[in-house]
């Protein structure tokens, strides 16, 4: 404990005996090389009629549209010095080298050299540091001579002084140049007149010369400011002569309204009112990326741009919004705020911090009140803080700690008592107590120990407490709020991370991401509020956090916008009021946004590391022009090229991937440009709003196209609208002389098709016809067909007939030789013993009549009857057979074994089996097919 002690009064002491310098700026946009893509340093700058920006870079020209950069490289691969936009030229010089650039029909610059018709006359090594528009010249000043270019008859004057140059300047329609050694020198009918050689104009380096009230003010490099009349030098002074000792000038500029900006080598920039006063000094400690100014210029818009040693800077000096950053973290992230008695109080998560209200003093830090500092509440007189360690009370810019038991949220008045105030806590809710103009800690409202960060009254004696991530409650509390009677948890709305609530117009409101709810004392139940939970739906959610100001506005953040709603003064509906300042922006910690009504219209919101400050009544946003600042075609996988902004387009078939980018050259660091577009042709309703600065189609079908686009900065949607017409025409299979040949084709096709269906019918007539009589001819054949079959089976009948006759009148022979042989035989033994001869006459006459040739004829003839071709078949088949084997084969087609052949042949049976394997051979038949089945198969 006394560690800690002894650690809290050491960081108090820190505090309080170390105020915060603090200065109110306006918004600075930093630009480093990593996001413009170009060389750290930035020579000079101008800016067109349609508002692009222009740097001479170390790369080259640089030119920025509000959305994207674009870096055209130096002509001559060197450091461009000096840039000046003159009608819709625009002028730049670099080494030995100066011309202009020109926007083309595609939306791209290209580049003209006028130092080529002069090169004899450039000195070597010659650079052009300055460009001068008088008139119809254009004046390029090198260290070395001035060439003053004739735009009308497009000559050159070389003006060569006989020291070396410095700079030039143009004052009230006259030009002027200092030289190195000689002083003062203006330009007469083209020739130089000699205008001081005072010492003065000799020893010093002048940065700038312009006029303020009737005299010169001449600008020096290293020893200030003098005013320079009637040939008489004096000193101008201003509040940071002491300031430049230190430092020496580099550049400078008068704005529009009279002021003066400096541009320092060592010590950032300076803002000086017409008589010197300081208004603001900003450099890298306080905002700016580097403390070389190396160009200072002032656009349309009256922004501020800086080029520096490294990068480059925009300062939005007109803008209504000004910020404190705490580049030390001294201050922290700011939670609270609100202005009491006179000074400015900051609840931060460092402490709480104060400073006069309306001055340009420094922050304090009131003593004891390091830590957490949750929210700020005035009342009665005394200034409450809710603080990580308790509750303070702050009188006489000293805190005193009433309350040390927990953490304490946020303070609410009691309902009935003005004596009583309700505060919330870590641990539930507690009660202050005024006593003799005291305030003091009474009770813990025993029964509901849990976080009370949101809380509202709904009655005598009734809370409504929002706990993030236990949901929201109902609590009823006793006659003297000292104990909870009962408490209930809603079912509807349910919990939500960084939901709110709070009281406003007499009703208790509740936000989440799903919407905002109303309660209703009468039902006892919230209900969404259609018109307020519009704003989730038209922009993302970020946080639920409702707050509401003296002027009876409700505030709260969405991802895009800080919201307010209004009553009319016309009317009892709420009117929504947006700031177009995107929660990047605000840079403010979620769930805890702040925003604190600090005077009649101007606002501060909290952020991580200070807080900024608006002036809502000078919010303003012009009514900015959009442009299509060019268009790419290209086809599927290749390379896409630049096409013309200012005809119709006419594109191929295949090049219908088409990327338009477009922009509102608009620079303010707390405005994001909207864009919608719409494609006609391909859309009938125009797309949500979005920051993209860009859209690409592809695969387009060939038809005719119009896109349009348009853009929107807060709520003001711009004067006019950006368009373009273009064709992507139909490929040849498609075109208009494709679709004539089509059509003829077609008619042609028509014509024959319908002659080939007159052909078909006609020939389908004369087939069907055919066919009836195919039909008769077939039924006349089917008739005839059967009378054959008919017919061809009483010849089957009369052949089978006819081969049993033929088998009977064979087995008959058979029978017969067989019997005259075994006759013969016998008769052959008879002969043998007796030796008759009568008997040999016998046997000679049965031999004549089993002869086997005579029985061969007859049964020839008779086989021939029955299977007439077979003979002539197997013999054309097989031209080698002899007659005995054509015999063999008759036999075996009438499937007669070798014992039955064997009398027919008058030879043995094993004689017949050679036969029949001779047969085999000569017929070449395989071993696996039978002779008789080959015979058959004939």
């Amino acid at each position: 404990m006394l560690r800690n002690f002894i650690h809290f009064s050491l960081l108090s002491l820190i505090f309080f005996t170390t105020p915060l310098l603090a200065q109110d700026l306006p918004p600075i946009t930093k630009y480093s090389t990593t996001e413009y893509g170009a060389g750290y340093q930035n020579w000079m700058i101008a800016q067109d009629a349609d508002h692009f920006l222009y740097y001479a870079n170390n790369e080259g020209l640089l030119e920025f549209d509000g959305s994207v950069w674009t870096l055209y490289p130096s002509p001559n691969e060197t450091i461009l010095r000096s840039v000046t936009v003159i009608g819709e030229r625009i002028y730049t010089g670099c080494y030995m080298e100066f011309g202009y650039w020109v926007r083309n029909k595609k939306g791209r610059l290209e580049y003209t050299s006028l130092s080529d018709k002069v090169k004899a006359k450039i000195v070597d090594d010659e650079q052009f540091w300055t460009i001068l528009d008088f008139d119809h010249w254009v004046i390029f000043q090198s260290l070395n001579q001035l060439f003053v270019y004739d735009t009308k008859t497009e000559s050159f004057q070389i003006i060569s002084p006989k020291s070396g140059l410095f700079k030039a300047y143009i004052v009230n329609n006259s030009i002027y140049y200092q030289t190195v050694s000689e002083g003062l020198f203006e330009i007469e009918n083209g020739k130089s007149k000699l205008i001081s050689n005072d010492s003065f104009f000799i020893t010093n380096k002048i940065v700038s010369l312009s006029q303020v009230k009737g005299a010169f003010l001449v600008i020096t490099q290293f020893n200030g400011f003098y005013s320079y009349s009637d040939s008489k030098i004096m000193k101008w002074k201003t509040d940071i002569d002491q300031e430049l000792i230190s430092s020496s000038i580099y550049c400078f500029h008068i704005l529009r309204d009279g002021t003066i900006a400096i541009g320092t080598v060592s010590n950032g920039i300076y803002v000086l009112s017409n008589d010197g006063k300081k208004i603001y000094h900003i450099n890298q400690n306080k905002g700016i990326s580097n403390n070389t100014a190396l160009s200072l210029f002032e656009d349309h818009d009256s922004n501020i741009w800086i080029g520096l040693d490294n990068g480059i800077n925009c300062i939005n000096l007109k803008s209504p919004i000004r910020s404190y950053v705490d580049k030390t973290g001294v201050l922290g992230t700011v939670y609270a705020s609100i202005v009491h008695q006179g000074k400015l109080y900051i609840g931060t998560n460092q402490g709480l911090f104060y400073k006069n209200q309306d001055a340009l003093g420094d922050f304090n830090f009131v003593n004891g009140t390091n830590g957490q500092v949750w929210s700020l509440f005035s009342h009665d007189g005394k200034l409450f803080c809710a603080h990580d360690f308790g509750t303070f009370i702050i009188e006489n810019l000293a805190a005193k700690n009433i309350y040390t038991s927990s953490g304490t949220w946020k303070f609410l008045e009691h309902p009935t008592n003005k004596n009583l105030l309700l505060q919330g806590n870590y641990y539930g809710i507690s009660v202050l107590e005024k006593v003799n103009n005291t305030w003091r800690y009474r009770n813990k409202i025993s029964g509901f120990d849990f976080s009370s960060k949101y809380f509202e009254s709904t009655g005598s004696d009734e809370l409504i407490v929002s706990h993030e991530y236990k949901g929201v409650y109902h609590i009823k509390m006793n006659a003297d709020w000292t104990k909870v009677l009962q408490y209930d948890t809603f079912t509807f709305p349910e919990k939500g991370k960084n939901a709110g609530l709070t009281k406003f117009n007499s009703k208790i409101y509740y936000a989440y991401k799903n919407g905002i709810f109303v309660y209703n004392p009468k039902t006892k139940q919230f209900k969404k509020d259609e018109n307020l939970s519009k704003v989730f739906e038209k922009d993302e959610y970020i946080s639920g956090k409702l707050m509401v100001d003296h002027s009876d506005k409700l505030w709260f953040f969405t991802k895009n916008y800080i919201n307010n709603f209004s009553f009319g003064k016309l009317s009892s509906e709420l009117k929504h009021s947006i700031i177009p300042i995107p929660s990047s922006m605000t840079n403010s910690m979620l769930g805890y946004e702040n925003i604190t009504q600090i005077s009649n219209a101007l606002y501060l919101i909290g952020t991580t590391d200070g807080y900024n400050t608006i002036a809502v009544d000078d919010l303003y946003f012009n009514k900015y022009r959009i442009y299509i600042k060019n268009i790419m075609v290209n086809k599927q996988n290749d390379l896409f090229h630049y096409v013309s902004l200012t005809e119709n387009g006419t594109f191929k078939p295949k090049e219908n991937n088409i990327t338009f980018n477009f922009t509102v050259p608009e620079y303010n660091k707390y405005v994001n440009a909207e864009y919608q577009y719409l494609l006609e042709g391909l859309q009938e309703d125009w797309s949500s709003w979005s920051t993209e600065s860009n859209v690409n189609f592809k695969n387009l079908n060939p038809g005719s196209y119009v896109f349009k686009v348009r853009a929107k900065i807060g709520s003001t949607i711009s004067e006019s609208l950006a368009s373009y017409t273009f064709e992507i025409d139909k490929p040849w299979y498609s075109s208009n002389l494709a679709v004539l040949l089509y059509i003829i084709l077609f008619f042609v096709l028509v014509y024959f098709i319908n002659k080939s269906y007159k052909r078909y019918y006609k020939k389908q007539q004369e087939k069907l016809i055919e066919e009836n009589n195919r039909l008769l001819e077939i039924k006349e054949l089917e008739t005839e067909q059967e009378l054959m079959r008919i017919k061809n089976q009483q010849l089957e009948h009369d052949f089978e007939t006819k081969n049993k006759e033929l088998a009977a009148s064979t087995m008959t022979l058979i029978k017969k030789n067989e019997l005259l042989t075994l006759i013969k035989e016998d008769l052959k033994k008879t002969s043998e013993a007796n030796q008759n001869r009568s008997i040999k006459s016998v046997i000679s006459t049965i031999s004549k009549n089993i002869n086997e040739e005579d029985t061969w004829n007859v049964f020839k003839d008779a086989f021939n009857n029955v299977d007439k071709d077979f003979l002539k078949k197997i013999k054309a088949e097989h031209s080698s057979l002899t007659p005995n084997d054509l015999r063999l084969c008759a036999y075996l087609r009438l499937n007669l074994s070798s014992k039955e052949i064997a009398p027919l042949l008058n030879i043995s049976v094993r004689s017949v089996e050679i036969k029949r394997y001779r047969l085999r051979k000569k017929m070449d038949l395989p071993h696996e097919q039978g002779l008789v089945e080959y015979i058959l198969s004939i």
